[in-house]
């Protein structure tokens, strides 16, 4: 187990401390480490920068991965689903800088979701409808929010009797459905060849006749192929995408399409946008640690060259409890959801009340 490797030692206790979400080494001299939501400084420190490499080297051994001085930076994943990334002198001016997000144990399900308050059980009835349904997901955030463990355990709904190909940066989902097919980048070799991106996945996963593709993030220009496979026919994809509010994600993928080159005008990219994708369901750090998902909308058309979207659920906040936590309540707007008309078709359906106008805690 890597976990018995002796340079492994100085942050043992951190990786199997339940309540440590996060793991951040700024070089020999400097420890934080996230709790709750709320990073803290720590009080370990490494005796000299010898130290800090060895346990970089023994923590990308477990993933076949390195970095050295002419590719300085890496992502890596750790066998119990935990993802790193490690960058060094000289673009890290104080020492190797080590960041491990630690897979979630402590969110498995949907309850457990609601139970921490990301979500309503109204909007959770939605999103198990949506993703049983073969609706299209963004799953849009800034980096620490939650956007991945949602989409792990909204994939859950998918049934069983589908294939599932999933494409990753670093591999990190961990789908519970027998027939999953998983993918991973690769990156160039030291003589800067033999790399193999998203956009390359994506395409060869079309070939392997999936009924589903999730895309663990989405960050150039293989949005336009995500968006070819599901106007092809490719419905129910998922994918996370980081941007700070619904509004930024739509903008994020137009320039995403633009950078691929095509001689497309921008409305056309909007018109594929709007018919491609079904739901974006944002996710947010709040004050004192909490995340929460702030929205689901969906695209509702085009209006003045913008693409219209309309707030399905929106969280609005009233105040802070004494610990510093944000108090507030999900807001529904009462609108029927575009996608529940394809979902109908297929045999599921969502009681008017699930979105009906009105307000969750």
């Amino acid at each position: 187990m890597y976990l018995d490797h002796p340079a492994i030692a100085p942050i043992r206790d951190l990786l199997a401390d339940p309540e440590v979400t996060e793991i951040m080494i700024n070089g020999p001299g400097q420890v934080f480490v996230e709790r709750g939501g709320v990073m803290q400084p720590h009080a370990l420190r490494f005796t000299d920068v010898r130290q800090l490499d060895l346990l970089i080297a023994a923590l990308l051994q477990s993933s076949g991965r390195s970095v050295s001085s002419s590719d300085p930076y890496v992502d890596f994943r750790l066998p119990d689903g935990s993802r790193g990334n490690v960058i060094i002198p000289p673009l890290a001016l104080n020492g190797p800088v080590l960041t491990i997000r630690k897979f979630t144990r402590s969110l498995t399900n949907v309850a457990d979701l609601i139970q921490a308050g990301t979500l309503s059980q109204r909007m959770a009835h939605l999103l198990a409808v949506a993703v049983k349904g073969r609706a299209n997901i963004l799953f849009s955030g800034a980096t620490g929010t939650g956007k991945t463990t949602t989409l792990g355990i909204l994939s859950r709904f998918i049934p069983e009797t589908e294939r599932i190909v999933t494409i990753e940066d670093t591999a990190e989902l961990q789908l519970q459905q027998k027939h999953v097919v998983r993918l991973e980048c690769r990156h160039a070799n030291v003589e800067g060849k033999g790399a193999v991106d998203l956009a390359h996945l994506l395409r060869n996963a079309l070939r392997m006749r999936p009924t589903r593709i999730i895309v663990g993030e989405i960050r150039g220009d293989e949005a336009v192929d995500m968006l070819q496979a599901i106007l092809s026919g490719h419905e129910g994809c998922l994918a996370v995408i980081h941007a700070g509010s619904p509004v930024d994600a739509v903008s994020r993928l137009e320039m995403m399409s633009l950078s691929r080159g095509l001689l497309l005008p921008l409305w056309a990219i909007h018109k594929q946008i709007v018919a491609a994708i079904d739901l974006i369901v944002q996710h947010h750090m709040l004050e004192g640690g909490t995340r929460k998902i702030t929205h689901i909308s969906e695209p509702a058309g085009i209006e003045n060259d913008q693409i219209l979207l309309r707030d399905l659920f929106a969280y609005r906040r009233r105040a802070a409890d004494p610990s510093g936590r944000e108090l507030g309540e999900w807001v529904a707007a009462g609108v029927k959801p575009r996608f529940l008309d394809k979902c109908e078709k297929m045999g599921f359906t969502l009681p008017p009340e699930v979105y009906a106008a009105g307000t969750d805690e």
